[in-house]
């Protein structure tokens, strides 16, 4: 996957985490891109990481 593709993937993410819909990262790469622009956007989220990849759930409550 190239980078671009990556940050755009990341930017749809994000996309519906602001929307008030979940995320799920396919991998450690994306997870971990996704978890940064999290930070910076001060989204907050609940992370349930599993075996096969990691699902980013918005708090609704502390929005």
């Amino acid at each position: 996957m190239h980078i671009i593709q990556r940050k755009k993937l990341v930017k749809e993410k994000v996309d519906r985490l602001k929307n008030g819909y979940s995320a799920y990262a396919e991998s450690q790469e994306v997870a971990t891109l996704l978890k940064k622009e999290i930070q910076a956007l001060n989204l907050h989220v609940y992370e349930d990481v599993t075996e096969v990849g990691s699902w980013f759930i918005p708090d609704k409550f502390n929005q």
